[in-house]
């Protein structure tokens, strides 16, 4: 396995060596959100309810469930209609999962870029695991991917750093030798938290909290092909 030695325009004091990529997935690798806001607007078509405008769901795929029904029903995990809906979900969801849901442009070719350099890469979710294994595997990444961990893997969800732990474990590769990418201020803190450098993607979903500025991520990059240009230009600094 190849190592690249990082070195982070932020934070100067950090170098590390890498050897292995864990990805957030959606808003990161896929974008998933025309097959959960589907799901989401099939239940209120079912209901005979107006959908909602997909632009107003895009940015709550972050917060799954939660974020969906909040948006589309009003309602939060403490009221007492929301375990049901969450169920229906789940199940519209699932039907649908493949549906729509694609690789953001230039992924796939990032990926192939990373095993080019000797790279491994692994996903860690907080899309449970009846979601993430079959979403991996319909993508052709089951086989690829040195870990795929979900949110309900090791009893956890991000921003905890056990799944990202996990995920180091099952590649083999010591959490500082890691570096994890995400969409969400949860995947730099939980990054942080597991000693990991975190970049952060203009890409994704970005949620409705602090802007992505300042969320204390290592590097953040505009395109899937930065991280490679990035790696690259930071082994040619390691010498």
């Amino acid at each position: 396995m190849n190592t690249v030695l990082l070195h982070t325009p932020v934070g100067a004091s950090l170098s590390t060596e890498i050897r292995a990529v864990l990805f957030d997935l959606d808003g990161t690798l896929v974008d998933s959100a025309p097959d959960l806001a589907g799901a989401t607007n099939d239940m209120l078509l079912a209901r005979g309810l107006p959908e909602v405008p997909f632009e107003r769901l895009r940015p709550m795929v972050g917060a799954g469930a939660r974020g969906m029904m909040g948006v589309a029903f009003g309602v939060t995990p403490q009221d007492e209609a929301f375990p049901a809906l969450r169920t229906e979900f789940f199940d519209r969801y699932e039907a649908r999962l493949l549906q729509a849901t694609r690789p953001f442009a230039g992924i796939p070719e990032m990926l192939a870029g990373l095993a080019d350099a000797g790279l491994s890469w692994g996903i860690v979710t907080n899309k449970i695991e009846r979601f993430a294994l079959p979403l991996a595997r319909g993508l052709g990444w089951g086989d690829v991917a040195s870990a795929v961990v979900g949110g309900d893997t090791t009893g956890h969800a991000k921003p905890h750093p056990a799944p990202l732990l996990e995920a180091a474990r099952r590649a083999g590769v010591d959490p500082r030798h890691c570096i994890y990418v995400g969409d969400d201020a949860r995947d730099i803190l939980a990054g942080r938290a597991a000693g990991m450098p975190t970049v952060a993607v203009r890409w994704g979903y970005l949620g409705q909290g602090e802007p992505i500025d300042a969320w204390g991520a290592d590097v953040i990059i505009d395109a899937p092909a930065d991280l490679l240009l990035w790696l690259k230009r930071s082994s040619a600094c390691g010498g």
